[in-house]
């Protein structure tokens, strides 16, 4: 089978594609990989539940896999001497250290920044691993791919041409987090332009990828306005929505300061910001909107930064990370989303007012 990329829309249900994948492939040993603990919470969750207790598969996070089965075995091939004795997720080498300070502490704990590069350099060293690693899995399934980085890339690439069955899915307008975020090797294909690199790979015959456009979350009007965030350019192919609950108040709105106490006493929304900076003139109880990746709400009050504020009224193009941090913010709404915007400019969208 070929290697398989799903990029799907905010709501497409990407995590429970996985979950319906390992219900029906439950005769083949399966890694289940993602960046985050939360995601593996959930993912582990719906498998207990919805595939029954299972001995082929295994859930785990990006950096467990790398220490598992690439780091833990592996490193006498290039540090005879050296065991891994633990992980260390804050900590990082001395600018210009080299060899084995260069990828771990004193206490002989692998930087997780420099994780990926060791586990590539070991693939490097010896076939044994990747030998190993198709004996012990038939596919590899990965969530949130999108979330990878640096030498990640060039692992990925060499699964791709492995024995094993690859299946990726995400959302590269999703993408506002990283396995390392200051990693130089391929940032140009961090975050979001890491479509680009499956763009690439897809060229090359490593895989296929296919889009999965429906929202089961956001109503017709939130996830059209969705698509209006990245530009053109980017060949995102349009948002179409399973949402068809109706309420008293759906939809995009603007509104204005001065409304804001009776909008949020009205209609309880979940209220966003970008940072502290970008909402001090509103005393409200907000989340952040990398904090909310994953968490749906009815209705978000968001606080616009000023590029978003001059997308939403000169219609500015915003740069990737800008745009993937709002894609996030805007898709978290079920049924109505209020952007707080004093002077609507060119904006063509309703202005709430009480």
């Amino acid at each position: 089978m070929p290697n398989h990329l799903t990029l799907a829309v905010a709501g497409g249900r990407k995590t429970q594609g996985l979950v319906d994948y390992c219900r029906e492939a439950t005769d083949r040993k399966i890694a289940v990989l993602t960046f985050t603990q939360t995601n593996q919470q959930e993912i582990r969750s719906r498998l207990a539940s919805q595939a029954g207790d299972s001995n082929t598969m295994e859930v785990m996070g990006w950096y467990t896999f790398l220490l598992r089965h690439f780091a833990q075995p592996f490193l006498r091939f290039k540090f005879p001497k050296d065991r891994v004795k633990g992980f260390d997720f804050e900590g990082r080498p001395f600018k210009f250290a080299t060899g084995r300070s260069r990828f771990m502490d004193s206490g002989d704990r692998v930087y997780g920044c420099e994780l990926g590069k060791l586990a590539f350099e070991l693939m490097e060293a010896t076939p044994t691993l990747l030998r190993r690693l198709e004996c012990i899995y038939d596919k590899i399934l990965i969530d949130e791919v999108q979330d990878l980085a640096s030498y990640d890339w060039e692992i990925l690439e060499v699964l791709l041409g492995s024995k094993i069955d690859v299946r990726m899915v995400g959302d590269v307008r999703q993408a506002v987090l990283s396995t390392n975020p200051r990693g130089q090797k391929n940032k140009k294909f961090g975050y979001a332009a890491s479509l680009e690199w499956f763009r690439d790979r897809e060229a090359e015959g490593l895989l296929t990828i296919t889009y999965a456009t429906t929202t089961y979350r956001c109503r017709t009007e939130i996830a059209t306005f969705s698509d209006t965030i990245f530009d053109a350019t980017w060949g995102f192919p349009d948002t179409t929505s399973e949402n068809f609950d109706a309420t008293e108040h759906d939809g995009v709105f603007l509104l204005h300061t001065q409304h804001v106490e009776e909008y949020v006493g009205r209609y309880r929304p979940q209220c966003l910001r970008h940072s502290v900076n970008s909402a001090k003139h509103l005393d409200l109880d907000f989340q952040n909107f990398k904090g909310v990746k994953g968490a749906t709400f009815e209705r978000v009050l968001l606080a616009p930064t000023t590029n978003i504020e001059s997308f939403i009224k000169k219609g500015a193009h915003l740069e990737a990370t800008a745009a993937a941090a709002f894609y996030v913010a805007v898709t978290r709404a079920r049924q109505s989303l209020a952007i707080v915007v004093d002077k609507p400019g060119e904006s063509k969208l309703p202005v709430w007012a009480p």
